[in-house]
């Protein structure tokens, strides 16, 4: 492990992930370790773990945690939830940091090729002639593209950034 180093932390990162809705009950985590034991992730993959997750959250480790792809491991079963005793809710708490990482644009380039094909087919594949003519086939019928009923949910970054710039405080 890495030493960290203690100017580069952020003190209010622990505020604003509390601040999310779902990251109400971080604080109250005492690291028992009962989230990373119940977890299904973790035994697979050795860098997730919800309860070194949550100290680096308190720490104020954002550039780590954000910028890191385990945040996106979590299977959202919710056993971390069923045991924990202090009903920190991590589950919630994983879906509060990474919409904090969206909004910092710290996503996989999965996700992000998953809006590009939203945003240009309404769906995350492409439905074409040969798709629509196998569909017609068996009689069903031909799926088109509506794209512009996702333009509303995905907006362009750009002009996403824009909205929030405009906001005045």
């Amino acid at each position: 492990m890495s030493k960290i180093n203690l100017n580069e932390l952020d003190p209010e990162f622990k505020h604003q992930v509390a601040e999310q809705p779902g990251g109400e009950g971080l604080k109250a985590c005492f690291a028992c370790k009962a989230c990373t034991a119940a977890c299904p992730v973790q035994p697979l993959e050795k860098r997730y773990d919800p309860r070194k997750i949550i100290r680096m959250v308190l720490l104020g480790m954002k550039k780590e945690v954000l910028e890191s792809d385990f945040i996106w491991l979590c299977s959202s079963c919710y056993n971390c939830q069923e045991v924990c005793p202090q009903n920190v809710r991590f589950t919630e708490v994983i879906y509060a940091i990474k919409n904090l990482a969206a909004k910092e644009a710290c996503v996989p380039p999965g996700l992000t090729a998953q809006r590009s094909l939203l945003k240009k087919h309404g769906r995350l594949y492409e439905v074409g002639e040969f798709e629509n003519e196998k569909r017609l086939k068996f009689g069903l019928p031909v799926i088109a593209e509506h794209p512009e009923d996702f333009d509303a949910l995905l907006p362009d970054q750009n002009s996403q950034q824009t909205n929030e710039s405009n906001v005045t405080t």
